[in-house]
């Protein structure tokens, strides 16, 4: 909207909202712009909204605030923006006699003064990324012993827990998704502010965000969606009066609700209004008006919700303004502190809580301490067992909360251990070591949190819409074709395309060159290797929406299996003739933190000779989050206990758009990418898989396996394995949660996975040699009719396999070596045992 709005529309729009009418973002933009009576009427209503929401929580007419302290680790940072005066660069600091980052005794004694004045928090807050601009910060950390500022952070939050026992909250701005993995473990709650969705006050030279890279929008939008797919309770915002438009604020407003709606874990919206601040480049900007500052709260509440909670800073308005915050729909003071100053506001000073008690009174509200994360989130991990919290943390929050999730009266924080000590597994619920994990079936349909885990299902399919519906090509498909004789393993994304969605005659000429080029290169013997899988635990809490496998660990039919069962396990395969076990679990925060070292261990001692193909790399994630090694210390240890290849699981398809849609809280592509690669660097072997059917289309199909030439390029280009095979994995959909929603297709047809194994073998010719299929998924037929058309490879005899199983799979769970020998003599084939990796047995 460019002209302003008339009376009418902003009556209008405040006549849906006070019948609680849910607001679109011309109408929130109209509000936007209320004044006189029409403000009192728009705060009114929002005020209302959050009286209602605080009923439903359970504390009605309860203001909070977190007592705390503001620890700037370093000033330094990449940006440039123009309204802040938090930064500095390394000389000025010098002048001043200052490090480039705090010590870690400035650190500590911080923090050690405000846990004896009853502070709960500390607030780390920093700037952006400052060694990639200044080498005076890289020095320092290199010094120190760290790799980057987030290390330092990492290790020093460890100290403050163990020394103190304040819990920290981390804002050091822009992070990748490894990244706040990294930082779960250390940190119940962490924050960054969105500021603006406005692409043109970030890219237009001389406005607020312009020369710096941690404002792009998209990329802050990013860290939002990463930290709920993480479920770290996060706080965020919006920065009010930088320059953007009404429109471009409430647009940032749907970009907050959209994010909130999804994840769950937006656990607070702060509103702050801009204030100028002398020695910067909008020294001469006005400070915001009060008004719209009100109207910019109330507006962000009607649209946000009763759940939410919306915080304003009560230092940067005149204390007898804050009483006009609350009437507009606050129910958060944020973080107030009696030792510290607010560093990034060094003019604007705290209240003393006594004042902001007495204005609260005022006001009709009672004020409360509450913990770094808000009280729902701390009920919902305590009482509910939600993976809102790493289990190294929960202690420390536990010992601070009162059964409401506030915080407990007169409590002071004590330091306490940080990494518990490790012990074994401990089985729970019922294993039957002869046959497979529940011998009884499930005694539900469905995880118990399932209503809760899965994020809003109607955000999910607006999501999965987003990436289009199946690809299909009326192309004649002969030049095609012909490129594919040609030159298969250098087929253009176009040609790719053209045959992935062959159907017919077409289809037929494409499984032929398959089954032509997999004779040519591993001839016509039909593989298969005697293994056991070991699933030794469902429990989970990642909430992959395509997973009928994972439980909670509350959930009658959860499970883990103790090391000795695993070795017992290995110990009855090798007696049935196996040369492997493939271990794989659920992502269960309790777990050691030496774990999957100890797996190994475990079989290899049991067991020497037996071959260890285990952890996906969203488990290799899991072990470095819980021992804090990188991603290859990691893999090197593992493979010190034993390991000698990992599964290329949790791939499902490495398109991020999809990934979000299927995974929720996954890693992305790019860290699966980087773990299976740095496993071949080092020389471990992987396998490969893409699961397919749900809600991909083709263009994916073609895509994952693009990145996967990619990958076993640079692996031979270093003179490494890679990847042993590829093993396409049609989506089972008959239990599955999206599928259950409403949201994906009914697992592939035939023709999909007919094109799916013929195209893998044309477009990875000459990279992996190996396709394998999957009798589980697709029974006797299917896998002979797959051998047709380009696999030469059965996967092993598996003796137990739960999570197809689980999903709704009908072939079975285990195969015997006669019966894998009679698909292949089905076709007239024969068929040879192997290892693991592809040697004759």
């Amino acid at each position: 909207m460019n002209a302003a709005p008339t009376p009418q529309q902003v009556r209008r729009a405040l006549a849906r909202a006070e019948r609680g009418a849910a607001l679109d973002v011309a109408e929130a933009e109209v509000l936007l712009a209320a004044t006189g009576d029409d403000l009192d009427r728009l705060c009114a209503a929002a005020a209302q909204v959050r009286d209602a929401g605080l009923l439903a929580a359970g504390r009605p007419g309860v203001v909070t605030y977190s007592p705390k302290v503001f620890i700037p680790v370093t000033r330094l940072c990449r940006d440039r923006c123009h309204y802040c005066t938090f930064v500095e660069t390394p000389g000025q600091a010098a002048r001043e006699g200052r490090a480039p980052y705090l010590s870690p005794d400035e650190i500590l004694d911080i923090a050690r003064q405000g846990a004896e004045l009853g502070c709960l928090e500390a607030l780390f807050t920093l700037g952006d990324r400052p060694e990639d601009r200044w080498p005076e910060a890289q020095e320092w950390l290199d010094e120190q012993g760290y790799d980057s500022t987030l290390a330092y952070v990492r290790a020093m939050a460890v100290r403050v827990l163990e020394e103190t026992g304040l819990l920290p909250h981390l804002n050091p701005g822009v992070m990748t998704w490894e990244e706040m993995n990294r930082l779960k473990p250390v940190s119940p709650s962490m924050g960054m502010m969105l500021e603006t969705t406005s692409r043109r006050l970030f890219e237009t030279r001389g406005e607020a965000h312009f020369g710096s890279p941690d404002k792009d929008p998209a990329v802050r939008l990013r860290v939002l969606e990463d930290a709920g797919r993480l479920s770290i309770p996060f706080t965020t915002g919006l920065l009010v009066g930088i320059g953007e438009t009404l429109a471009e604020r409430a647009e940032t407003v749907f970009a907050l609700r959209k994010v909130m709606k999804a994840y769950g874990s937006v656990q607070e919206v702060i509103v702050q209004n801009f204030r100028a601040k002398p020695d910067t480049a909008m020294r001469h900007t006005d400070d915001l008006d009060l008004d719209e500052y009100r109207a910019a709260i109330a507006v962000t509440r009607l649209v946000l919700g009763p759940r939410a909670r919306v915080q304003a800073p009560p230092n940067l308005v005149d204390l007898a303004e804050c009483h006009a915050l609350l009437g507009a729909g606050v129910d958060d003071w944020g973080g107030v502190s009696p030792l510290t100053p607010d560093h990034v506001n060094p003019e604007r000073p705290w209240p003393s809580l006594e004042r902001l008690r007495a204005i609260s009174d005022a006001a009709g509200f009672r004020l409360a301490a509450r913990l770094t994360l808000h009280p729902e989130h701390v009920r919902a991990a305590l009482d509910d067992g939600a993976p809102w919290l790493d289990p190294r943390v929960a202690g420390h929050v536990a010992a601070l909360a009162s059964p409401d999730g506030l915080a407990r009266d007169g409590v002071r924080p004590q330091g306490r251990a940080w990494q518990e000590p490790d012990g074994g597994f401990e089985s729970t619920g019922r294993t039957d070591l002869h046959t497979s994990v529940d011998t009884e079936g499930r005694t539900e349909d469905r995880r118990s949190d399932f209503s809760e885990v899965y994020g809003d299902w109607e955000s999910v399919r607006d999501a999965a819409s987003a990436t289009g519906a199946p690809a299909v090509l009326h192309a004649e498909g002969r030049e095609a074709l012909a490129a594919a004789e040609a030159d298969p393993g250098g087929l253009s994304d176009e040609h790719a395309l053209t045959l992935m969605t062959a159907e017919g005659p077409l289809l037929d000429e494409v499984c032929r060159l398959a089954d032509q080029l997999r004779a040519d290169v591993v001839g016509d013997d039909v593989t298969y290797v005697v293994n056991r899988n070991i699933n030794f635990t469902n429990v989970c809490y990642v909430g992959c929406r395509f997973c009928a496998f994972a439980q909670r660990k509350s959930d009658a039919d959860s499970y883990t299996l103790s090391l000795d069962e695993v070795a017992d396990r290995a110990a009855e395969a090798w007696d049935l003739g196996a040369s492997e076990v493939c271990m794989q679990g659920g992502i269960d925060p309790e777990l050691p933190a030496t774990a999957y070292f100890d797996l190994a261990t475990a079989v290899k001692q049991r067991v020497p000779e037996m071959h260890v193909h285990a952890f996906s790399p969203m488990e290799v994630v899991n072990g470095t989050a819980r021992t804090g090694l990188s991603i290859e210390d990691f893999l090197i240890k593992a493979r010190e206990a034993g390991l000698g290849s990992l599964p290329g699981t949790a791939a499902e398809i490495l398109d991020d758009e999809v990934r979000w849609v299927l995974t929720k809280g996954k890693l992305p592509t790019s860290t699966w990418v980087e773990i299976v690669s740095t496993a071949h660097r080092i020389g471990l072997p992987t396998t490969s898989t893409m699961m397919y059917g749900h809600v991909d289309n083709p263009r994916h199909w073609v895509g994952h396996l693009r990145v996967l030439a990619g990958i076993q390029d640079r692996a031979r280009e270093a003179g490494v394995g890679g990847f042993t095979e590829f093993v396409p994995l049609p989506f089972v959909h008959t239990s599955s949660p999206i599928y259950l929603a409403g949201v994906a297709r009914p697992g592939p047809s035939h023709r999909d996975n007919l094109a799916v194994h013929a195209m893998a073998r044309i477009l990875l010719h000459g990279r992996v040699d190996n396709i394998q299929t999957s009798w589980v998924k697709l029974g006797v037929e299917g896998t002979q009719a797959m051998l047709r058309a380009g696999a030469n490879d059965l996967g092993g005899t598996l003796m137990e396999e739960t999570i197809s199983r689980m999903a709704g799979s009908e072939h079975g769970s285990a195969k015997t070596v006669e019966e894998l020998r009679a698909m292949g003599a089905g076709i007239g084939r024969p068929v040879h045992e192997r290892t693991t990796l592809y040697a004759a047995r």
